[in-house]
């Protein structure tokens, strides 16, 4: 870095900090407020007398499960599929169906029976013991036990929920964690187990691996041993705990002890879980292109001599996003027409080079009088308030702000129609911040106070069950606008902040992540975490909010992001402006070559996008995904799957030019060579730094495209090493491992998912098939769907072993190397080697 770059940070440094001085006063008025009102108003636990069910009287069956009597508790537990279920205990605070869809679920048949110290309730999949002492077990259809629950502790409002855990269970989930993927693997300072707050927090512009809680803290956790795994989910948005050692142990401030369970693998889990609390709708297309942000464009100038670079550096390029430093005085829903004059024509000149605009937007409204927002706010009676009646009143960027009750649906809906002119004006969508919600303390919790209140539908409640909805609910009023206002195109919502079925409206990012190699790593796990909590979209800072990267490690993250969802360049204002081009060569070609290999993959990216909406798989996946049962993948976290097909194995240390793997079992090629590598044990990886380790499981069908051309690249399975005998090393450029127990034919199935990008049109898929025989292969299509077929031409290219001849529908038809050009097909077959 130059020393004039250098000098110009640290005034822009001072500046900044000159700036923050003014929120000082405010944030400690507020901090001595918030603490003085909670002291004198929340509930105290240890008051009320531990209570436990006490005795089982009477067991009874209802629809769908049975109805328990205990001496001081009552429970109910309902089947809603057969291999999900619904335990409820009371007394108890009902939940808002929040997170929770409604679905009319299928019948479902169970027999209720007594056994030695209690009772069975069981459909044909899951089976549920429960103790006379109120502990429950589950058992899947063999017997097997599967999850052992102690009876629940109640202390006044409090819930307390445990459940014993096999030495070698792993725990994932709870939502966004800056911690190992297995949760169970933590320790805080005193090496006893991490507790994990369930409380949405912004960690103050910045935060490193271990910083607990952050953003989406979401009550659902995967269990995985060597019996089997499951899902649990507790539907309770209240303030709570999680702690895993010998017990797993659920701590919440209040609500009810409502949850639901279900077994099976992890990807039955992954779809039962969003079954229960929604799916991931369909992006746009563009979605999933490359995002260009950071905190200090300001001007309209600015955005389009970026946008122009990306052109001339020929970087595709798909959104582009402007933060607070964009709008008037930091206020929600504006942009500074000073400084972008002609925002529709701006966005209009946008997207004719297919760039779109994003606007950010915080929940915040400016306590003013001259505030027509803040006006019409207080009219609707739409704020938080303290218990006394008073505005809750906070500072966050636009200074001392009133903040929108969420839970009030009248609110909701003034809400959505405040983003009408800003996509009248052709914004093409919306990224919020600091809807935790934050706010500027001097101390403590840098929110509102746990006893503001809140409407939550009508009935009341305080800020201990609101908070954690908070950004989920405002991602609700904004994906409503959008589809309202613009009902042939496609919502784009990025949210900081959510829980249980945000993935119904929006995206996620990682947040204020520092610049370091640790970060990196971090990341990986944080994604793969999110994605088994329900969220399928989400990505980093590329490079880290918070810092200023080396070239090598904003080039290793910028490879790893390549290969998730949500890909964007992001960065705080304190540090140096960051593109691909910041770090001139070799870095820029190292970067446009990975960039531009997305855009190829962009058929595959679709796919897995509409795959979302069918099922609820995340796309981003960790190793154990399709093997449960081999332990050496469990702790597996600098690595993921992209979907069926690829392995990604991102390069998370510094100088690191190879880097080892245990690879799941099975065939692998690697993607930019071609070796075939045996898997089930641990292997070296090259990874010089234009390349990091990419594989593609054998027997895989990836489809790419180029020029309006779609291109399936066909991996057919490894070979018998014993057929390859004989052959010269010049005839084959991979190493073939010997296969055992290897039955043909093969055959394999790929669907690809094509529309017109946006709206709610027509579609298509096409499916393919590969199969291979002894000394050929052969693909069939078949297609589905009154889309028309977006690609001029197919090529197919194969992959692994020597193409001989081709014949498409049984004409033969000349070979290039190891393509095909060709058109529309019913079958091709290949000979080959």
């Amino acid at each position: 870095m130059t020393f004039f770059k250098q000098l110009s940070l640290q005034i822009n440094y001072v500046f900044k900090s000159l700036f923050f001085l003014q929120y000082i006063p405010h944030a400690f008025f507020y901090s001595l407020k918030r603490d003085r009102l909670q002291r004198q108003y929340l509930p105290d636990p240890s008051a009320n007398p531990v209570i436990q069910p006490g005795k089982l009287l009477q067991a009874q069956a209802i629809d769908r499960g049975a109805y328990f009597y205990f001496k001081q508790a009552e429970l109910e537990i309902s089947f809603l599929t057969a291999d999900l279920v619904r335990v409820n205990w009371f007394p108890d605070l009902p939940p808002l169906p929040y997170a929770v869809v409604d679905r009319n679920w299928e019948t479902v048949e169970t027999t209720l029976s007594e056994i030695g110290n209690g009772w069975a309730i069981a459909s044909d999949a899951l089976s549920v013991t429960v103790g006379i002492d109120g502990s429950l077990k589950f058992c899947d259809r063999t017997g097997q036990i599967l999850r052992t629950e102690l009876p629940p502790q109640r202390q006044g409002e409090k819930w307390v929920h445990q459940a014993q855990l096999r030495s070698e269970e792993r725990i994932y989930g709870l939502g966004e964690r800056a911690s190992s993927l297995n949760l169970r693997a933590v320790k805080d300072e005193l090496q006893k187990p991490k507790t994990y707050q369930m409380w949405n927090r912004d960690p103050g512009g910045r935060y490193a691996p271990g910083t607990d809680p952050i953003y989406i803290c979401i009550p659902v956790y995967l269990g995985l041993h060597d019996r089997g795994s499951y899902l649990i989910f507790y539907e309770n948005s209240f303030r709570a705990e999680f702690t895993f050692a010998d017990m797993a142990i659920a701590n919440f401030a209040g609500g009810s002890l409502r949850y639901y369970m279900t077994i099976g693998e992890p990807s039955q889990l992954s779809d039962r879980y969003t079954q229960l609390t929604g799916r991931a709708p369909l992006p746009p297309r563009w979605a999933l292109g490359y995002h260009q942000s950071r905190w200090g464009y300001r001007t309209e100038a600015n955005v389009r001599q970026e946008v122009k670079a990306f052109q001339t550096y020929n970087l595709p390029l798909s959104a582009v996003h402007l933060d607070i430093d964009c709008q008037v005085g930091h206020r929600a829903f504006t942009i500074d027409p000073k400084r972008f004059p002609k925002i529709d024509s701006f966005t209009q000149e946008l997207a004719e080079t297919g760039v779109r605009l994003i606007a950010i937007n915080n929940p915040g409204i400016k306590f003013s009088r001259k505030s027509n927002l803040f006006l019409e706010g207080q009219v609707l009676n739409g704020f938080c308030t303290y218990p006394t009646g008073e505005l809750a009143i906070a500072s966050v960027w636009a200074g001392a702000m009133a903040f929108p009750d969420f839970t009030n649906p009248k609110v909701r809906a003034w809400w959505s129609r405040q983003y009408a002119y800003l996509l009248d004006v052709g914004v093409a969508g919306f990224w919020h911040d600091m809807n935790e919600p934050a706010a500027f303390v001097s101390w403590g919790d840098p929110s509102l106070p746990q006893v503001a209140q809140h409407c939550l539908e009508g009935r009341g409640g305080d800020h201990r069950e609101a908070h954690n909805v908070y950004g989920l609910l405002e991602a609700e009023a904004a994906y409503e606008s959008i589809r309202q206002y613009r009902p042939q195109q496609r919502p784009f919502i990025v949210s900081r902040s959510g829980w249980a079925g945000l993935q119904r409206y929006a995206w996620t990012w990682t947040g204020d992540t520092i610049s370091t190699w640790e970060a990196l790593r971090q990341t990986v796990a944080t994604v793969v975490g999110l994605g088994l909590s329900g969220i399928p979209y989400t990505g980093p800072d590329i490079g880290g909010f918070q810092g200023n990267p080396s070239a090598e490690l904003y080039v290793r993250w910028f490879q790893m992001a390549t290969f998730l969802m949500f890909c964007r360049t992001h960065s705080s204002t304190s540090v140096a402006p960051r593109t691909p081009w910041t770090y001139g060569e070799p870095y820029l070609s190292i970067v446009r070559s990975f960039l531009q290999l997305r855009y190829r993959l962009m058929p595959y990216f679709y796919t897995l996008a509409w795959e979302v909406t069918q099922k609820g798989y995340p796309p981003v996946r960790p190793l154990f995904w399709f093997d449960r049962r081999d332990r050496s993948l469990w702790d597996i976290e600098d690595a993921f799957y992209l979907g069926d097909a690829l392995l990604v194995c991102p390069v998370v240390r510094e100088k690191e030019r190879s880097r080892s793997l245990y690879l799941p079992q099975g065939y692998w090629y690697n993607f930019w060579n071609d070796t075939a590598i045996e898997g089930g044990k641990t292997i070296e990886l090259d990874s010089p730094l234009e390349q990091i380790p990419l594989l593609v499981k054998a027997g895989s069908i990836l489809p790419m495209e180029e020029d309006r051309q779609l291109i399936l690249h066909l991996y057919p399975p490894v070979k018998r090493a014993e057929e390859q005998r004989g052959r010269g090393a010049e005839e084959n450029s991979y190493q073939q491992p010997p296969i055992t127990n290897y039955q043909l034919p093969i055959q394999n199935s790929y669907t690809l998912y094509t529309d017109a990008g946006d709206g709610y049109g027509e579609s298509r898929r096409d499916r393919f098939t590969l199969t291979q025989y002894e000394d050929s292969l052969e693909l069939t299509w078949e297609q589905q769907g009154n889309y028309d077929f977006p690609y001029q031409s197919v090529q197919l290219h194969v992959h692994g072993v020597s193409l001989q001849q081709a014949w498409v529908d049984d004409r033969e038809t000349p070979v290039q190397g190891q393509q095909l050009q060709c058109h529309f097909f019913h079958r091709v077959r290949f000979r080959c080697d």
